[in-house]
């Protein structure tokens, strides 16, 4: 069971990517006074963790919903999230991961960025949601549930240390020493994103017995 809390936190870490967050987050507020710069950081990260611990226990209930079975979700899971590992592996971004062009010019003319594109999508993105949502089907006893929570908001801390040193970390690290960690990254969520499509399609294979 540690293998799988394991395994979650490196595919959430990897797709929330607090390191790439923050240079995105230090372009995007360049010249705002710090103090709003440090309130910006702190209302996006606390709103895309509720977003995120929201879809988690809603998740369930989403599915059954629209009558979608776990293995399936899995699956679907598993190919979107190894998408957003080919964007992170390339260095290039999509609006599974980041922003688009016409996002980026809407955000270029609000001061303040912190629930859009910040918290949602940037923080909180389809490829988060999705993650969590698969976080959420094996989360069967109440010891489970609060692990993957403490996951959630340990990934959400991490957002808001490097928020807070954005500035610092993005002139330490540059574009290209964030991208060899996006890179990093991105083969570990590939990988991950595999064994979701092995597991869901044994699942269903085991379903048909």
């Amino acid at each position: 069971m540690a293998d799988t809390y394991l395994n979650h936190l490196l595919v959430l870490f990897g797709i929330v990517d607090p390191v790439g967050i923050a240079w995105l987050f230090a372009a995007m507020t360049h010249g705002v006074d710090p103090a709003l710069q440090w309130r910006m950081a702190l209302r996006g990260c606390l709103l895309a963790g509720v977003i995120l611990i929201g879809f988690f226990f809603g998740g369930t209930v989403l599915l059954q919903w629209f009558g979608i079975t776990i293995p399936a979700f899995r699956i679907a899971g598993g190919i979107l999230l190894f998408l957003v590992a080919i964007d992170m592996v390339f260095a290039r971004q999509s609006g599974l991961r980041s922003t688009t062009s016409a996002e980026q010019l809407e955000a270029a003319v609000k001061e303040d960025i912190s629930v859009f594109p910040l918290a949602f999508p940037l923080l909180a993105g389809p490829g988060a949601i999705t993650t969590v949502l698969l976080m959420s089907s094996t989360s069967v006893t109440i010891e489970a549930t609060l692990v993957e929570i403490a996951i959630i908001l340990f990934v959400m801390v991490s957002c808001v240390v490097a928020l807070r040193y954005a500035p610092a970390l993005s002139s330490r690290l540059g574009e290209t020493g964030a991208n060899v960690i996006s890179r990093m990254l991105g083969l570990l969520v590939a990988a991950l994103a595999v064994q979701y499509v092995l597991d869901g399609a044994m699942e269903w294979a085991l379903s048909l017995r």
